[in-house]
């Protein structure tokens, strides 16, 4: 299990140093366009930086506004705000903030900044499914998520992706190569390696960042697991949910990486679709913390 958290931090790890390559690549070709690759590198890092501050600081209230949520107090679930402190406690965390979504799939999600401004939200249908055993391991896969600063790292991700788009797309509908255009070799060189960053930077960039959200899925099943001492609770809460296999109403692109099952489609079943999912196949994910439950 240890070895398991380890290797899905360090492929994460990998995978954003690919992602960056791939932003300052653009940069330097966008500068290189108009004679200046120092300052297209500066541009690509100060847009990263603009769309990272503004992710950081407003990205949850965004999930939250998106997805329904509603904040509750002690008084309006208590045995949900019971289990969420006596987990927090055992994290070594402040109780997040709670919210309650209106839908009936079952489904939570994760978010805030760091675990001083943290939220967790849970569906009412989350709360109709699962017994308390169950929500018991879907709320510390959730809080493991804010243990694991998984929130901050997929926002800088998710931000780093969202750069690579925009930079691709003004390298394909910019007239980029016109006005103060370099001639000779490199001017084709340039022209040639634009083209091609600007066609596959956007599906590299979204695969990479599909890819980081899966592995840190299956860092937070370990990480509850391990803070529950029973995988098992959640393993039977994944099942029921791919049972259900029932969208969210609000589901939505931006945010479903947050989510514990996929928003769109809890239980994938085609074998292409699992490459474009931001989750790993659910039936993995139960058989992995069967296997730990058995080697704890």
């Amino acid at each position: 299990m240890y070895a398991d958290i380890a290797r899905n931090k360090r492929d994460s790890w990998l995978l954003i140093i690919i992602c960056t390559t791939l932003l300052v690549a653009l940069g330097w070709v966008l500068g290189a366009a108009f004679e200046s690759p120092e300052g297209g590198i500066i541009l690509a890092a100060l847009l990263a930086t603009i769309l990272v501050l503004i992710g950081y600081f407003s990205g949850d209230k965004v999930a939250l506004m998106t997805s329904g949520a509603k904040p509750i107090q002690k008084s309006d679930a208590p045995e949900l705000y019971r289990l969420v402190e006596n987990l927090a406690i055992g994290s070594g965390l402040a109780t997040p903030a709670i919210y309650i979504i209106p839908d009936e799939a079952g489904n939570a999600f994760a978010t805030g900044r760091d675990p001083a401004h943290a939220a967790i939200a849970v569906t009412t249908g989350l709360l109709k499914l699962l017994d308390k055993q169950e929500l018991e391991g879907v709320l510390a896969h959730e809080l493991s998520h804010i243990k694991n600063y998984d929130i901050r790292f997929m926002t800088l991700v998710v931000v780093m992706v969202g750069a690579i788009l925009l930079l691709s797309d003004i390298l394909l509908r910019g007239n980029l190569f016109g006005g103060r255009r370099q001639e000779g070799q490199n001017a084709v060189w340039i022209f040639l390696i634009g083209i091609v960053l600007a066609l596959l930077s956007p599906l590299i960039a979204e695969l990479i960042k599909l890819a980081i959200s899966r592995k840190r899925e299956y860092l937070a099943d370990a990480s509850a697991a391990l803070l529950t001492r029973y995988p098992e609770g959640l393993a039977q809460a994944l099942e029921k949910i791919a049972t259900q296999d029932r969208p969210l109403q609000k589901a939505n692109h931006a945010t479903a990486h947050l989510f514990l099952a996929n928003p769109f489609d809890p239980f994938v079943t085609k074998r292409f679709e699992h490459l474009f999912s931001t989750h790993p196949p659910i039936e993995k994910r139960i058989e992995r913390l069967r296997h730990m439950d058995a080697s704890l």
